[in-house]
């Protein structure tokens, strides 16, 4: 070979030139209407080639056109449409779908993420394969040309309603990627060419294939699958919902406990109470040693739930909570503070010692806490579904709370240190009677969201 004219044009083709026994011939391969149109056919014989290539893209070959020239001048032209061109044939490749990415799709489909082939290839061609991997287009598609003559509303619409975009080029990918973020998508784009380099970069989520994919397409990646295996990019979004989810129960468990500590230390001096202080330092530095463990820990090792993948994805415009979440998180706080004063209360009103009243609060507080973990494993599914979910750091939760309450209650130095005093069995039966009730309101309040789903 002693010149190269690198892939170009819309649609693209590319020209090696070759010296063979002193006779220069140069070669074309690309697109059969750029290969068509530099050869400069005519009409019998461009129909010819339509239909043989119309029958092959239908069964979902990709096709090309080959053509060849000599050349005996000593200078190459400037643009390699300008060789006199003739007409050789075409090839037929099959690359048939990996045989998961039916299923795979199928399971973006379910987890709402709606799915759209963006390619260079011939619209039959991209129409065929769309129909073995379950994609719906009823024969609709946009070519790259179609794309760039849009006004920004016609592509607005084109990109919502439509699945297929064939006889793509980078800068018609692109502006699908863009015009579907300006649609407010997050737009995760798959890619191995060079051709898919700028819409990878201005995709939310670029995503690279490792084994195939060409150097560009990997550094303008954000992510890179060493398998190109799409199966992958479900586990993927799967554990990012998951990390996600596990986030928000820890952050509305920590503002749903706090609320009680916060109340049951303030509103007794604010009210003037008899007995208006009966927290000390230790007995709230132990309830964040405790909390904060159990929120960063627990929470992290909470599995994916099984409707995760059914959800749709969050709006980009949505924060790490809605205003119902957060006000639903600051009711079950003010619910256990509730319980708790009236507990405090009716104990300090029937004449109780601070140490009596001080121990039947914060055993309420311990056992609140245990109660609000389970209880915040899931915001849509009761404690009969979650008791299921695999963590092995549940049974110590309640071991650990058990343990606790029952040092405090055996172990005079440990009862010492934190000014407590016996209770009866009633007293205790009292207190996780309030503990269960301030708490699992919640579960019927989430069967009830179940049965309107």
């Amino acid at each position: 070979m002693i010149h190269e004219y690198p892939l170009q044009g819309r649609p693209p083709m590319m020209t090696h030139v070759y010296n063979i026994d002193n006779i220069i011939t140069a070669t074309a391969k690309g697109a059969i209407e750029r290969i068509v149109r530099v050869c400069k056919m005519n009409e019998a014989d461009t129909k010819k080639v339509e239909a043989v290539s119309s029958s092959l893209t239908s069964k979902g070959y990709r096709v090309i056109a080959v053509a060849s020239a000599l050349h005996s001048e000593e200078k190459f032209p400037e643009q390699q449409d300008d060789f006199n061109w003739r007409f050789e044939g075409l090839l037929a490749l099959y690359d048939p779908p990996k045989k998961n990415v039916k299923e795979t799709f199928q399971k973006f489909r379910e987890a709402k993420i709606d799915i759209k082939i963006i390619t260079g290839d011939h619209p039959a061609t991209t129409a065929n394969i769309a129909s073995q991997v379950g994609i719906d287009h009823n024969q609709k598609y946009f070519t790259g040309d179609d794309i760039m003559k849009m006004t920004e509303a016609e592509l607005s619409t084109a990109v919502r309603n439509c699945s297929i975009f064939a006889r793509m080029f980078p800068d018609a990918k692109l502006k699908v990627v863009e015009a579907l973020k300006a649609n407010g998508e997050i737009v995760a784009m798959t890619g191995d060419g060079v051709n898919d380099g700028p819409a990878l970069k201005a995709a939310d989520i670029g995503i690279a294939m490792g084994k195939k994919g060409t150097e560009i397409a990997r550094q303008a990646a954000d992510l890179v699958l060493t398998d190109d295996n799409l199966e992958k990019i479900v586990t993927a979004v799967s554990e990012g919902r998951k990390i996600f989810s596990n986030l928000k129960k820890a952050v509305r468990y920590i503002i749903s406990i706090h609320i009680p500590i916060i109340l049951v230390a303030s509103i007794p001096l604010i009210l003037g109470w008899r007995l208006p202080n009966i927290f000390t330092p230790v007995h709230i530095i132990f309830m964040e040693i405790i909390m904060g463990p159990t929120c960063s820990v627990f929470f992290e090792r909470e599995p994916v739930e099984g409707n995760l993948m059914m959800q749709s994805p969050r709006n980009r415009s949505i924060g790490l909570f809605t205003r119902n979440e957060l006000l639903l998180s600051i009711v079950q706080g003010i619910i256990i503070a509730s319980f708790t004063l009236i507990l405090y209360y009716y104990y300090m009103g029937s004449g109780a010692s601070i140490e009596e009243v001080r121990t039947v609060v914060f055993i309420t507080l311990i056992l609140s806490n245990m109660f609000l973990t389970f209880a915040n494993r899931s915001f849509s599914q009761n404690i009969f579904h979650t008791i299921r979910y695999k963590n092995n750091l549940a049974p110590f939760v309640v071991i650990i709370s058990a343990a606790f309450i029952a040092t405090l209650y055996y172990i005079p130095a440990a009862k010492e240190l934190f000014g407590l005093e016996d209770i009866t069995v009633k007293m205790f039966l009292l207190c996780l009677a309030i503990s269960f009730s301030s708490v699992m309101w919640f579960e019927i309040y989430k069967s009830g969201l179940v049965k309107q789903g």
